[in-house]
């Protein structure tokens, strides 16, 4: 039996996940809905992880404003710290971060999830029953993955600018009025319409590459290992890759 090389198992591996994809939009667009638990998913996904990626955020805005204002101080430029730490994060480092917390805590939990229900054969059971499992299982957490990160992203933003302010309040004195006028003098629409979008498809990407990786998992409990940390592996690297292809796409339109 031939061994296939390192190119080969890519390109089957990415051609298995285009046809889960497809798999997911046919099923997405075709009735029946799975309302109920589609919001189970969204409390699971969303409010149980906002927790997590809040500190991450505070200690983002925090630290950044700290390492940051050494450098601000030694080319005069100190009353511009909110203004350079607030671009920093919004356009860039809050949505990259919130999206790599994101695919550690829940493209793992997904993949061990329906890894576990897969070796022990609760997929094939709901399938026989009668109940779609690709609907029920892979739909409303992909959909609830896609629609929760922005959220989050929006979220960890503001927790991360509220931390900057505390930020600089350590070393100086500046009201929240003025830190505010300072944040928004260099932030505007076109900013931080593109750091959301993005966010759309990272949350996808997470959501997709967590479910197949679960879905078709195998070689009974070692393979429900496996399938969480490749799919955590995974939909990092298809994170940043998105955000190179955003920063391209934003460069091209005139964004930047």
């Amino acid at each position: 039996m031939k061994i296939p090389g390192p190119g080969e198992e890519f390109l089957n591996e990415t051609g298995a996940i285009a046809r889960f994809t497809g798999s997911f939009v046919r099923e997405t667009v075709s009735p029946r809905y799975e309302i109920k638990e589609f919001i189970r998913q969204c409390y699971l996904i969303g409010y149980k992880s906002l927790p997590l990626i809040g500190l991450t955020g505070f200690i983002m805005g925090l630290v950044l404003t700290m390492q940051l204002r050494p450098t601000m101080i030694s080319y005069g430029v100190e009353a511009k710290l909110p203004a350079m730490v607030s671009l920093s994060i919004v356009r860039e480092i809050g949505p990259v971060i919130s999206a790599l917390i994101f695919a550690g805590k829940i493209g793992s939990s997904i993949g061990a999830q329906l890894g576990s229900m897969r070796v022990t054969e609760q997929i094939d059971a709901m399938d026989v029953s009668g109940t779609n499992p690709m609907k029920f299982l892979v739909v409303t957490r992909v959909l609830a993955a896609t629609l929760m990160l922005p959220i989050l992203s929006i979220l960890s933003d503001t927790i991360s600018l509220y931390g900057s302010f505390l930020g600089v309040n350590i070393r100086s004195h500046m009201s929240v009025h003025l830190f505010i006028n300072q944040v928004f003098s260099i932030l505007n629409f076109t900013d931080i319409l593109p750091s959301i979008i993005k966010t759309f498809f990272f949350g996808f990407a997470i959501g997709i590459v967590g479910c197949y990786k679960g879905y078709y998992s195998k070689n009974g409990t070692e393979g429900v290992g496996h399938s969480a940390n490749s799919a955590v592996v995974l939909s990092s690297v298809i994170v940043f890759i998105l955000d190179l292809l955003a920063v391209q796409i934003t460069d091209l339109l005139g964004y930047n």
